[in-house]
């Protein structure tokens, strides 16, 4: 900052930079929550857009002496970066390196951390619309120089929301409906007359002859994967995979057509939270470019106050 009066530059004090007698100690990270900036991702039809991002950026506060870290190094450099470049894993990665450079006095180890929210298009289950639906994607990057070892790690998360549907409530119901049937068709003597087709479809089809159906509720998948440095990043092909698997995500646009396309899916992936867990961890076992990874599925019960939750890792 130039002086008013002199035109020169005027000298201002750093407080940061002074040495601390007293309050002495190695602290494992100090830096920022919530850095708000635009990143630069692929749409699903490929056109690359802005999308507004939280970034968590920190470094390691090595000398114990040190009163403090260059915080506004690390926010110029997430501002620099980010909104100019496709962004990547190999991105995070010169974040990464820049973070150590800009405090090599001070720091051994960095590590970030960008979230945002993914807008994907989903076609309809059975008719030709289409939607938006948007995914929580968080990708994490850290790497530590301690001990002359030089350790980094990248790391992609993301939550696909899925509709459950509870295999023993659905055999509670069957059973139900196979009470009901016998209830209502009891007079009819098999031996002298077979029941009338016409009339057992056409009670099929009212309120009356389904007197039961299971409970379903929205559901959560969190899975987080391990990438290689050189990744990509490809959070669209592993949210595919997700939905794949567990074939009941839910739904954009809906036509009666798409709602009892959905229904029929739901009925043919009855699914306790173990299933659901189960079926993704290996899937994702299946797949080599995956180094690490832990799932966290969550069942937002309907007929409980609580949610049952199934844990599981690589």
């Amino acid at each position: 900052m130039l002086n008013k009066t002199t035109g020169s530059p005027k000298s201002m004090p750093d407080v940061a930079s002074e040495k601390n007698k007293v309050l002495t100690g190695r602290l494992d990270w100090v830096g920022m929550n919530g850095i708000q900036t635009p990143i630069l991702i692929p749409s699903s039809s490929g056109v690359v857009m802005h999308v507004p991002a939280q970034v968590s950026a920190f470094v390691s506060l090595d000398q114990s002496e040190a009163r403090g870290i260059h915080m506004s190094r690390l926010f110029k450099l997430t501002q620099d970066k980010l909104p100019l470049k496709k962004f990547s894993v190999s991105l995070l990665q010169e974040l990464l390196n820049e973070f150590l450079q800009s405090h090599q006095d001070l720091s051994q180890a960095a590590k970030v951390s960008v979230e945002f929210q993914a807008m994907v298009e989903r076609q309809a289950l059975k008719s030709d619309n289409k939607g938006w639906r948007t995914y929580p994607v968080k990708f994490s990057a850290e790497k530590s120089n301690h001990q002359d070892q030089s350790k980094e790690v990248y790391k992609l998360q993301v939550v696909v929301t899925y509709s459950s549907t509870c295999p023993a409530s659905a055999a509670l119901s069957r059973q139900l409906i196979q009470d009901n049937f016998k209830s209502q068709f009891r007079q009819t003597k098999i031996d002298e007359a077979p029941l009338d087709f016409q009339q057992v479809y056409e009670w099929l089809g009212t309120p009356a002859g389904i007197n039961a159906t299971p409970h379903a509720q929205r559901s959560f998948a969190t899975i987080e994967v391990e990438l290689e440095p050189q990744a990509g990043a490809d959070f669209v092909g592993l949210i595919n995979l997700i939905e794949e698997t567990l074939q009941t995500p839910v739904q954009t646009t809906v036509k009666r057509e798409d709602e009892q396309e959905f229904a029929l899916r739901n009925g043919q992936n009855l699914m306790f939270c173990e299933d659901a867990a189960r079926r993704l961890k290996m899937a994702l076992a299946a797949r080599p470019e995956f180094i690490n990874f832990t799932g966290e599925v969550r069942h937002v019960e309907s007929l409980h106050p609580h949610d049952a939750v199934s844990m599981f890792s690589k």
